[in-house]
């Protein structure tokens, strides 16, 4: 009888013993676990980072903001735009289709912001050229501004030819497109006649090409660093 009692008390043990083997341990609690949090924060920030890769490009521009983009700066029609040339152009020394450059000589405004700075780079057409006598005994320059550098980007340039002419071999009169020979030639004129009337001639026609040699029996010369005026035909759009 104890036989039986003993070996029916060994075989629980033996059960419960191979019950406890199989079952699986319960998942620590790592809750309040310090060294744990890292581990788990590592796990949320990648599934974080995961999302915001996978989002599409729209959804991440609207939630950074945008820089106010600035409109353009117009320089009206009608704006002088004054150069101050690199190189010296002539009715003698240049031939038609020859380029020349320059720099603004003065800045232009627009209100009060500068739209074309002081200094920036131009480029330019010789559109006619004749020394005296090839013209009905006159000399005739002509030029045009093409194009204004601005941020390395060439812009193009809509502006009235500016031509100058002097005319009348032995007669020691000069004519240029604007005025300024003729004015001086008043001038001259009221100074003390015939000689002050060639002095006021060549000062007024020096004016009015922005430093033009003009003299009665020579060739029109526009030494470099010599300003010329060109007058603007159609609006420029300045981009900032």
């Amino acid at each position: 009888m104890r036989v039986r009692l003993t070996v029916l008390t060994l075989s629980f043990y033996l059960v419960f013993a191979l019950l406890g083997c199989t079952s699986k341990p319960a998942a620590p609690d790592n809750s309040n676990n310090p060294a744990a949090t890292p581990a788990t924060q590592g796990a949320a920030n990648g599934t974080t980072e995961a999302k915001e890769a996978n989002e599409p490009k729209e959804a991440k521009e609207q939630k950074e903001p945008r820089e106010a983009k600035k409109e353009p700066i117009i320089v009206p029609t009608g704006t002088s735009v004054t150069i101050s040339l690199t190189t010296a152009l002539g009715s003698k020394l240049s031939q038609a289709g020859q380029t020349f450059t320059g720099v603004i000589a003065k800045g232009v405004l627009v209100g009060s912001e500068v739209a074309l700075p002081e200094g920036t780079k131009v480029s330019g057409t010789v559109t006619d050229a004749k020394p005296l006598g090839k013209f009905a005994g006159g000399a005739v320059l002509q030029v045009r501004l093409d194009s204004i550098s601005l941020n390395g980007v060439d812009l193009p340039v809509q502006a009235a030819l500016r031509t100058f002419s002097a005319k009348g071999k032995g007669k020691r009169t000069a004519v240029i497109a604007g005025g300024g020979a003729a004015l001086g030639g008043i001038i001259g004129a009221l100074a003390g006649g015939g000689k002050g009337a060639a002095i006021g001639l060549a000062a007024g026609g020096g004016a009015g090409a922005g430093g033009a040699a003009l003299t009665g029996n020579k060739d029109i010369l526009l030494p470099a660093e010599s300003a010329v005026t060109f007058q603007l035909s159609q609006s420029l759009e300045v981009k900032r």
